[in-house]
């Protein structure tokens, strides 16, 4: 299967209800989960460390972490959106913004994901087993200093380069309209999102995605607008 939807959100920015909902509306996300979770992607934590030890640019044979997914969301495949999307130059591109500010984002992501650079704990477990030298090895290079340019321990760089991650992506295309769509199945809880199409330079459908953290209802129009969307 070929990528249609190539996350380029930062972490923190309601990927995980982006991944939850994609894979509801059948299109099989990849994420920071299926690297770390997924039994069958046991050579896939190998294969993004390659991609954090070469240069910004670089092409891979993506098919090997990519060939049961349609979708992908969250780090580390946000860090390499570019690359992505010349790979895979059909595909839309959706950027997930967090739902409250910029501010609450790096704070969520100190809190949470920036463990690997902080906490002694994980900087023992880099010492004293293989996962931890290759987790820590890639996060280090593709996610906080690849993706976020080094900013992490500065407030003040890290959310304008938040701000400027943004602007870089939607430089790439011209905003056209925007719709807000409940995205759910029957009986279950997810966030709504804001779907906002640009018209690329390239020609191609993309989306701007920011989760509402709301209760909503299923919406088998929705579901299908997006879809519409999607394809």
């Amino acid at each position: 299967m070929a990528l249609k939807i190539i996350g380029a959100g930062f972490g923190r920015t309601g990927t995980l209800s982006v991944y939850t909902a994609l894979n509801q509306l059948g299109f099989p996300c990849y994420h920071m989960f299926e690297v770390l979770e997924n039994k069958n992607n046991k050579s896939h934590l190998n294969f993004w460390r390659k991609v954090a030890n070469t240069a910004p640019g670089t092409q891979h044979p993506w098919d090997e972490v990519f060939s049961a997914y349609t979708a992908t969301v969250d780090n580390p495949a946000c860090c390499v959106w570019r690359e992505l999307l010349t790979a895979y130059p059909d595909a839309k591109v959706l950027l997930t913004l967090h739902p409250r500010s910029a501010k609450t984002w790096y704070e969520s992501t100190k809190d949470t994901i920036y463990f690997t650079e902080t906490m002694w704990q994980f900087k023992l477990l880099k010492l004293t087993t293989p996962f931890g030298r290759k987790f820590g090895d890639m996060a280090h290079k593709l996610i906080w200093q690849r993706s976020h340019k080094g900013t992490m321990n500065n407030r003040d760089k890290a959310i304008a380069h938040y701000h400027q991650h943004i602007e870089d992506v939607k430089a790439r295309f011209l905003l056209i309209d925007c719709w807000f769509f409940p995205l759910t199945r029957a009986g279950s809880r997810c966030a709504n999102f804001w779907v906002c199409r640009f018209l690329p330079r390239n020609f191609l459908t993309s989306m701007i995605v920011r989760p509402l953290n709301k209760p909503c209802i299923n919406s088998r129009a929705a579901r299908m607008s997006f879809s519409a969307l999607v394809w």
